[in-house]
């Protein structure tokens, strides 16, 4: 999953000498948290919601109405801007963009492409959109979570336990931090599954894996499991 598929392709961009009040306006028109900077169509900065209350608290301490309306047409978008741009390529992966934005702590970032030139912008907003997209939820289905040997085949054998009741694999997800040496969570999103099956299909899930909870988002019926002991790596 690329950046290029979850980016905001229309990029709604400031001047560099725009006022610090038409950054507020635009913000609060278009219910954004960040927008680009530019200078004779060259990216120069990024301006935040967070940018604009730290000016304004900075700012416009013990002003009348009439003086904080004065200040914040008179202060421009280049002396409260971030100048140093943290930007992303179009071709970087969901995961990789989400690590920098956790990095530098920040709510979004440009993406330039391999001219230079800016072609879109992608927010935490967009990283969830693609969370919800990668995990299936949409479809409604049911949810099983279990930790499984780290061996090939693992996954393979409560899969088709649930394909033999009737299911629909929508996503496998899994990680192995935080688990058990030679172990790892999976999380499996299967649909269409009658939910007539699903007690047969526990018991049969369980004789066979260990299983750390099921989630039925269409019936909003929750179960969770004893789990095994976790042991966190040093």
């Amino acid at each position: 999953m690329l950046v290029r598929n979850f980016m905001t392709k229309k990029v709604i961009t400031i001047e560099a000498d725009d006022s610090m009040q038409k950054a507020i306006d635009i913000i609060k028109k278009h219910r954004i948290n960040m927008m680009p900077v530019v200078e004779y169509g060259r990216l120069v900065g990024v301006i935040s919601d967070s940018d604009l209350k730290r000016a304004s608290a900075s700012d416009a301490t013990d002003l009348a109405i009439h003086e904080l309306k004065y200040l914040l047409n008179k202060i421009k978008v280049r002396d409260i801007m971030t100048p140093k741009v943290i930007s992303v390529p179009p071709d970087f992966t969901i995961e990789e963009t989400a690590e920098v934005l956790l990095q530098h702590d920040i709510s979004g970032a440009p993406v330039i492409d391999h001219r230079g030139e800016l072609v879109g912008i992608i927010t935490r907003d967009d990283l969830f959109k693609a969370l919800i997209s990668l995990s299936g939820l949409a479809k409604r289905g049911i949810q099983f979570g279990f930790q499984l040997e780290d061996r090939p085949g693992s996954i393979k054998e409560v899969t088709d336990l649930i394909r033999l009741a009737g299911g629909r694999i929508a996503s496998i997800l899994s990680y192995s931090d935080r688990v058990r040496e030679g172990w790892r969570n999976v999380f499996i999103r299967a649909y269409d599954l009658p939910r007539d099956n699903l007690p047969e299909l526990i018991k049969s899930l369980q004789e066979k894996a260990c299983m750390l909870y099921m989630v039925d988002h269409r019936e909003n019926i929750r179960q969770i499991f004893d789990a095994p002991p976790v042991s966190y790596s040093v």
